[in-house]
């Protein structure tokens, strides 16, 4: 197999992580027979550093004629200042909305050597913590109206939170079709009580879920969602919600697992094109220090295999890779336990690549 992934090394870690990354997809390639071409595009801080663009045409353009997309981090206070149509984020708003990148697969999973790295007490981490965030890309109030405006001699904003009943239906389907394969449970999350796009969403999963007899559906407000994360993470499977709500769970997720540093995304279109990235942002304040941890972008890559490529065994491989390091109990500085051995970004992806 063939394949051209664009690659954002993007900024702050973003190139440290996505550099072992790199390594281990161009192993993976040569024990399996594949060929992976990578292409560096850029966008975010660094290309409006360099060309005054948080997203160049061109880089959007070889995003798109490419098999996938690999992502490290954008963003920091460097460009804070920036106008918000020129921001290093908007570079990811405008990837996912003109690559139709409507779906965000987030797993929330505790590895069995990261339980004393999680905050939750043990009685509840006894229980198990796996399930996966479907979240809504491109609608609500992120690409929704924004303005300031004056209103009786004081500033005013505004923000709308859009969404098309088509596009419920389109995400729903995703989560759907997910909970098939785990354990037939749907939860969907909204804030019916009070918005009005929240109950045309509720409205929406229900008819969807007619359609999948065999997986049970049931709602839960947003903020009684937040909660139940902390208190009983294991009564989840597939968790379904709009876009900023489920910007703030997945995050909130990430960090009952024991670390931010070990998530993986994607953001998916309807066909197979998708952008894979970790969720821990760009870390400014550890950049260039060899502090990173890779993982969740290894991950990453190990899901663009899988999902984009149809590569489960070579996914799978490299999985296994990062969980024999972690076996082994070396860790960054992120997920450091007691009796374990501290390494840098590099050396953890160097001992990850001995397993591949």
């Amino acid at each position: 197999m063939q394949k051209r992934i664009a690659v954002i090394y993007g900024d702050g870690i973003g190139r440290e992580v996505i550099t072992q990354a790199l390594r281990i997809l161009e192993s993976t390639a040569d024990k399996y027979g594949h060929t992976f071409i990578f292409e560096e595009v850029l966008a975010g801080g660094c290309a409006i550093d360099k060309c005054g663009q948080c997203l160049p045409q061109e880089s959007l353009e070889i995003c798109k004629q490419s098999d996938s997309v690999l992502l490290g981090a954008v963003g920091g206070p460097k460009w804070d200042n920036e106008p918000s149509h020129n921001r290093p984020e908007k570079a990811l708003l405008t990837l996912r909305k003109e690559l139709g990148l409507f779906a965000n697969i987030r797993p929330a999973t505790l590895l069995p050597q990261l339980r004393k790295a999680s905050p939750l007490k043990d009685e509840i981490l006894n229980c198990g913590i796996d399930f996966i965030i479907v979240r809504e890309l491109i609608g609500g109030a992120y690409f929704g109206e924004h303005k300031i405006e004056q209103i009786n001699g004081e500033k005013v904003a505004t923000d709308g939170m859009t969404y098309s009943a088509s596009q419920i239906e389109s995400i729903a389907k995703v989560a759907f079709d997910i909970a098939r394969k785990r354990k037939k449970q749907v939860i969907s999350v909204d804030k019916a009580n009070v918005l009005s796009s929240s109950r045309l969403w509720r409205e929406v999963v229900e008819s969807v879920a007619k359609n999948y007899p065999d997986v049970q559906l049931s709602h839960m407000y947003v903020d009684n969602a937040a909660m139940q994360i902390c208190r009983a993470p294991s009564q989840f499977d597939v968790l379904l919600t709009e876009n900023m709500f489920g910007d703030i769970l997945s995050d909130e997720a990430s960090v009952i697992t024991g670390t931010i540093g070990v998530i993986p995304s994607a953001s998916l279109s309807l066909g197979t094109l998708g952008l894979y990235e970790p969720i821990h942002g760009s870390a400014p304040d550890i950049a260039g220090e060899d502090k990173a941890n890779p993982i969740g972008t290894i991950l990453s890559a190990a899901m663009m295999l899988e999902l984009s490529f149809g590569l489960t065994k070579e996914s799978e491989a490299i999985q296994r890779a990062v969980q024999e390091a972690l076996e082994k109990g070396y860790r960054t500085g992120d997920m450091m336990s007691e009796g374990c051995t501290l390494v840098g970004c590099k050396q953890m992806g160097d001992i990850i690549l001995e397993s591949i």
